[in-house]
């Protein structure tokens, strides 16, 4: 994959590859979230872009696991390497794939921080990309 063209299929997958999926574009600009449950569920902070779940398709899912994170949300996550792969929330019609497990380059970039006010102490964030609290973000798309 060398971008994302609107006819070129995007693809990535978990650190072992027990997991593959295919996007089909365009991808949204990833939006960064800094909640307190995306950041234990990472580590760190989760960057995502997502799609109309009818352009996702799983290719290779059988160590797929899936952990209801919150009373509206779920996680999706590689049973056999951990890898923290995507973000579901009831009733949306995206999903969120983390922008790290796509293969190769994705010309995509951060168009937005939200729910920074629970962000790490650990780490700044850029004054030029715009940033909102927790539901203020003006997207339908949002993470």
């Amino acid at each position: 994959m060398t971008g994302n063209s609107e006819s070129e299929k995007v693809s990535g997958g978990c650190l072992c590859g027990a997991v593959r999926y295919e996007l089909e574009p365009p991808l949204r600009p990833v939006v960064a979230c800094h909640c307190l449950r995306c950041r234990r569920a990472t580590g760190h902070y989760v960057s995502a872009t997502a799609v109309p779940r009818e352009r996702f398709h799983l290719i290779e899912s059988d160590a797929l696991k899936w952990y209801r994170s919150s009373p509206h949300a779920e996680r999706g996550f590689c049973g056999v390497c951990g890898s923290n792969l995507f973000w579901s929330a009831h009733g949306r019609d995206t999903i969120s794939i983390m922008a790290g497990s796509i293969d190769g380059e994705t010309g995509l970039r951060t168009v937005a921080h939200i729910c920074v006010a629970q962000k790490g102490d650990y780490y700044d964030l850029n004054p030029s990309e715009p940033q909102y609290q927790a539901g203020d973000y003006p997207s339908p798309w949002s993470s």
